[in-house]
């Protein structure tokens, strides 16, 4: 987003135009998190499901249910856009929308995450799964919220 003086545009346009752009990123996003949803319950139906352990059946279904709390999170700003269309508090609704989406953003983070470490448990077994989804999750982490964090503050993070 471009926000510098230079470029003329009212609050309440940068507002409009923050909020499209916000709903337009989060629809990107829903297409993968139904994506991810759909894959999960499918694994419920596949014979090898009946021979998970309770502790692969448990994990399944906090992951299934972050994910479809995930889809639900990144989806409220939508829902607020059509449900305050014409509230002239625009910068108000791109607020609290930024809000939801980041924390839409962490929950699909641990549900992704720990999508990993239920395909892994099942591969490879806990003890080397639960590494990898911890660096699967650092991941997430580093380029979903450190980075922005690190650009919005100036800091050098390419040379």
């Amino acid at each position: 987003m471009d926000d510098s003086p230079e470029r003329p545009e009212s609050p309440e346009a940068r507002a409009d135009r923050r909020l499209v752009e916000m709903l337009q990123e989060l629809r990107v996003l829903q297409t993968g998190v139904q994506i991810v949803f759909a894959f999960l319950l499918g694994v419920a139906f596949t014979p090898r499901f009946a021979t998970l352990d309770d502790a692969r059946q448990d994990l399944y279904v906090v992951v299934l249910l972050l994910s479809v709390v995930s889809a639900a999170v990144l989806a409220t700003p939508v829902a607020l856009h059509r449900g305050l269309y014409r509230h002239p508090d625009r910068l108000r609704i791109v607020k609290v929308s930024r809000r939801i989406a980041q924390l839409g953003l962490i929950l699909l983070a641990t549900a992704l995450s720990g999508a990993v470490l239920l395909v892994l448990a099942v591969v490879l077994g806990f003890p080397a799964a639960v590494p990898i989804a911890v660096v699967v999750a650092l991941i997430f982490a580093g380029l979903w919220f450190v980075l922005p964090w690190a650009v919005r503050r100036g800091l050098p993070v390419v040379k």
